[in-house]
């Protein structure tokens, strides 16, 4: 069987047989790969720790007909450590390993594998809050995935900003004109903090207020649902700090 090696995020376990486990795997350049890690729920296992999920690893994989196999593990940042131990950066982290899942496949996707990385370190290093590191990643993987919001310039006529509504279903702010029943009312705040979101200006996040940040994470939790299909259940569990 070939083999071929990658680094990967691991996004999810999950039981097969009694010592087996099928593990799902964003990689850098194979895209989303799913293989068997034989034997590694026994307490013996040489991988042991190493696939659990958030774990940054170097991965060589035979290529199998229906599911690879896990051949070597080597970690490259012990990321899942530090995440479990902090819930709102578990849950957090949570979201996003099912939102990478749910907007990547099998062909690759270097962007969306590098920004995981990014948000995954993010949260293992305590760089920020949880939710703002959540909030910007959506943003950022649904940008990647061809869905970039438009906080800008009115999604209906293209009048330049700011505005005071946001349409999920047009995919940004509108104007008085344009507005119809259902948008989302966004103060002036609140639409600056989620164009800061979206390009990564930390310090307009930083300086924003708490009703704000909720306001912006409602906003950024309704526009993920509206576009990943069959919407994210780890967003039920998630804690807002």
């Amino acid at each position: 069987m070939p083999l071929y090696k990658d680094e990967a995020i691991v996004l999810r376990t999950h039981k097969l047989g009694e010592a087996d486990r099928i593990i799902t795997f964003l990689t850098r350049y194979h895209g989303q790969v799913r293989a068997v890690a034989k034997g590694v729920r026994k307490t013996a296992s040489k991988f042991g720790s190493r696939l659990e999920p958030f774990m940054a690893v170097e991965v060589q994989f035979y290529e199998g007909k229906s599911l690879d196999i896990v051949n070597q593990v080597e970690i490259l940042s012990a990321y899942g450590k530090e995440i479990v131990s902090d819930y709102p950066s578990y849950t957090a982290a949570s979201v996003m390993v099912e939102t990478a899942e749910k907007l990547t496949s099998e062909l690759s996707s270097p962007q969306q594998y590098l920004l995981l990385v990014g948000a995954i370190r993010s949260l293992s290093n305590r760089e920020r809050n949880p939710s703002s590191t959540l909030d910007s990643y959506l943003l950022r993987a649904l940008a990647i995935a061809g869905w970039a919001p438009n906080f800008e310039l009115c999604v209906g006529c293209q009048k330049p900003g700011p505005h005071n509504a946001f349409l999920l279903s047009a995919g940004g702010m509108v104007c008085e004109d344009c507005r119809i029943p259902g948008s989302a009312i966004v103060d002036s705040e609140t639409s600056a903090l989620l164009a800061a979101l979206l390009t990564g200006d930390w310090g307009t996040v930083s300086a924003a207020g708490e009703s704000s940040r909720a306001s912006a994470s409602g906003i950024v939790a309704a526009y993920s649902q509206w576009h990943i299909e069959r919407g994210l259940k780890s967003l039920q569990h998630l804690e807002r700090e």
